[in-house]
């Protein structure tokens, strides 16, 4: 496989890393835990949309799917170019 398969998913992968980071940081907390103590734990209503949060989970769900991916690909690359 060309070498510029490993760049496209290394760059895909540091891409997809800060947009995992950032969504799972916009997640509503559900509880206690460290968002309450944080101040997280007094809830808006401005910020508990069912739907905006259900398509939150959608996109975090779709993103980790292709983190997920490019670290098997990056993996399986570096065996072809490895041959174990």
């Amino acid at each position: 496989m060309p070498i510029w398969f490993a760049y496209t998913l290394i760059v895909l992968l540091v891409i997809t890393s800060f947009l995992l980071v950032l969504l799972i940081l916009l997640h509503r907390g559900k509880g206690g835990g460290l968002s309450s103590m944080f101040g997280g734990g007094v809830s808006s209503s401005l910020a508990g949309s069912s739907v905006a949060e259900k398509n939150l989970d959608r996109y975090t769900v779709l993103v980790g799917i292709v983190w997920f991916a490019c670290i098997v690909g990056l993996g399986l690359w570096i065996r072809l170019q490895v041959g174990v």
